[in-house]
């Protein structure tokens, strides 16, 4: 099937317009509130030093202390994106706790998924390494610097292109009940199949207006922190995170479910169906 970028953005809005009641309570509850959290906790950021090895001590040290909670409101956020895709899509209608046990069910097997994918990615990484090894040894530093910025780019490239073509991983899991995770990736891999080049342009637009939107949010409302002080500052700016991280992962989830619903074939014809009766 081809992908139709209007239709796909056409049925996101009509989707998050339907529920937006129920997704607004699953947005304050898994992102909103998380986000407010961990920005009222978390200290910001000490000024980079010049230094490389110090600069990379400072985030080790950052990352060790709070990683914990980072890794906490990501898990959070993965059940609210399940959630959410369960409430958007499933032909059940599952009410607000029937859609967030969904998310639960499907934490695991979002790890998973996320598991095998980085040990792949990881692989082909290291194979990649190994591969400008042996050039540099056999052709020289020049020629081999050369041939690792083209495998580089090509590297690249195949991360973005795999990105693209997994990236409707978690409808999978939330509409379809897929639990495997090779199952999870190969349906995901399916789906996009001559599509993969339009799904990229999608993305990489959506992607471009988010951060134009958070670049000008965050210089006003940094703006208004400096004018408010330090406490005030702080508040405001985790509210304004919270905010944010609610508001993307609403449009988020009403995009990825267009896309799956407009790509999932007969899935998404008996989808359609189901809701015209």
């Amino acid at each position: 099937m081809t992908f139709d970028m209007s239709e796909a953005w056409r049925d996101a809005t009509a989707m998050i317009r339907a529920n937006r009641e129920v997704l607004t309570i699953i947005a304050g509850i898994f992102f909103f509130l998380p986000s407010l959290a961990s920005g009222f906790a978390v200290p910001p950021m000490e000024p980079m030093l010049s230094d490389a090895a110090a600069v990379q001590a400072q985030m080790v040290a950052f990352y060790s202390e709070w990683g914990w909670l980072f890794l906490l409101v990501l898990l959070v956020q993965v059940v609210g994106y399940l959630a959410m895709l369960a409430l958007l899509r499933d032909r059940s209608r599952p009410t607000v706790g029937q859609a967030i046990r969904t998310g639960l069910k499907g934490v695991l097997p979002a790890i998973g998924t996320v598991l095998v994918l980085i040990v792949g990615l990881t692989l082909v990484g290291l194979a990649l390494g190994l591969l400008i090894g042996l050039l540099a040894a056999a052709l020289g530093e020049t020629a081999s610097a050369l041939v690792g910025v083209v495998l580089g780019f090509a590297l690249l490239v195949f991360f973005v292109y795999v990105s693209v073509k997994l990236s409707l991983w978690a409808p999978v899991i939330a509409i379809e009940k897929v639990h495997n995770p090779l199952q999870v990736l190969r349906r995901s891999w399916r789906l996009t199949k001559g599509s993969t080049l339009r799904l990229f342009v999608f993305y990489l637009l959506l992607a471009v207006v988010y951060m134009v939107v958070s670049i000008v949010l965050g210089m006003v409302f940094g703006a208004l922190a400096l004018v408010l002080g330090d406490t005030a500052g702080v508040t405001v700016g985790a509210i304004v995170s919270g905010l944010i991280a609610a508001v993307a992962a609403v449009i988020y989830v009403g995009v990825v479910a267009g896309v799956h619903r407009q790509l999932s074939g007969p899935w998404g014809v008996a989808d359609r169906a189901g809701e015209a009766s």
